[in-house]
């Protein structure tokens, strides 16, 4: 058994972060499993955690390996643990819940009142080994891969939002084509969408809006959406607007674009105050508004892999970047340049796109 793994540390509270090759491989607890990572990809919440904004400065404590979007082999079982054995193949859900506070009792671990963060609070999956509370392991079917494993996670993000915006023959309008936008496109159009508006800033990522099927993309910096939204419904309105960005003035420029009685879903989150005239965009409207966050455990993930499987929606479009976990800053660098689409980071990735592993 190695002794010592690879992974990248946040040590200090400023924007870098370093590789290591001798980080002690995590000790598991008796309901906990070890992971050996295939794949992770970089999330938001990581650049926020590696420029040290006031998010992670509140919540992390130093040093500690981050990344929370991961996928993997269990290699070590706890005493406690049962249904999961070595070999399986996972992928992680991020958000640890308590089991014990009234959300969780009552079905909605996903928002339980002491949760915890891989990545955040509890060690994170930028590295070769993670250990992983039984209650967030997710198996993956044979024909879902490390690379789409850890994706599932943000998935489940744009899945959630999709789902609660119940999309099914409606006129659905997703706000911010990033990673978890992109995915939200498609999984609009695979669960029923009548027409798909995709809205952005970005040319390269409306390019890629198209790809996952959106029927019509719309450039906010220099278009009406609200205008184009009636153009495309006979004067109505979308049914459906859901929001990816958290942005104040995407999320204003949504609301004017809803018909009345229509539907508003809030996923993205506001780095600051979002006015809002609450009259004009929900009151007079009838609109309904649904907050979303994380995701259901466990019927969204059984949803993303349904999708999956069933081939309703490819995934390969929203990969930006494939990276050896050394190189991890390029990856961040084409984040932070605008690159489109989802990072991942293979930790034994040798350049071929083969992974070659010591016997554990």
């Amino acid at each position: 058994m190695e002794k010592t793994m690879r992974g990248i540390l946040k040590e200090l509270p400023n924007d870098s972060a370093i590789y290591h090759e001798d980080l002690p491989i995590p000790v598991i607890g008796d309901r906990d499993v070890l992971v050996r990572v295939h794949a992770t990809a970089i999330c938001g919440t990581d650049l926020h955690i590696m420029h040290w904004s006031q998010y992670a400065e509140d919540r992390l404590t130093l040093p500690m390996v981050f990344g929370h979007e991961f996928a993997g082999e269990i290699v070590e079982v706890g005493a406690q643990v049962t249904g999961y054995q070595i070999g399986d193949r996972i992928a992680g859900e991020t958000h640890i819940p308590c089991n014990t506070c009234y959300q969780c009792k009552t079905g909605h671990r996903h928002i339980c009142e002491n949760m915890t963060i891989i990545g955040v609070q509890a060690p994170g999956a930028f590295c070769d080994y993670i250990s992983v509370p039984v209650e967030c392991l997710y198996k993956l079917s044979d024909d879902i891969s490390y690379e789409m494993g850890a994706m599932l996670e943000p998935m489940g993000v744009a899945v959630h939002g999709v789902t609660d915006g119940e999309v099914e023959n409606q006129f659905v309008v997703i706000l911010g084509c990033g990673p978890i936008g992109l995915m939200a496109v498609g999984a609009a159009k695979a669960l029923g969408a009548r027409q798909v508006v995709a809205v952005d800033i970005i040319p390269e990522k409306l390019t890629l809006a198209k790809q996952m099927g959106a029927d019509h993309i719309v450039n906010s910096k220099n278009e009406d959406l609200a205008q184009l939204a009636k153009s495309y419904t006979n004067g109505i309105g979308a049914d459906v607007v859901i929001d990816y960005t958290g942005s104040g003035p995407a999320i204003s420029g949504g609301f004017a674009a809803l018909r009345k009685g229509g539907r508003f879903v809030m996923v993205g989150l506001p780095g600051k105050k979002v006015e809002l005239d609450l009259s004009e965009c929900i009151i007079y409207k009838e609109a309904t508004v649904k907050g979303a966050t994380g995701r259901l455990m466990y019927e969204t993930w059984e949803t993303c892999a349904e999708l999956l499987s069933k081939k309703l929606i490819d995934l390969k479009p929203v990969i930006g970047g494939i990276y050896p976990m050394k190189d991890f800053e390029k990856a961040f660098d084409a984040l932070y340049s605008g690159a489109p689409g989802k990072m991942l980071l293979i930790p034994n990735f040798n350049g071929s796109g083969v992974e070659i592993w010591p016997s554990f």
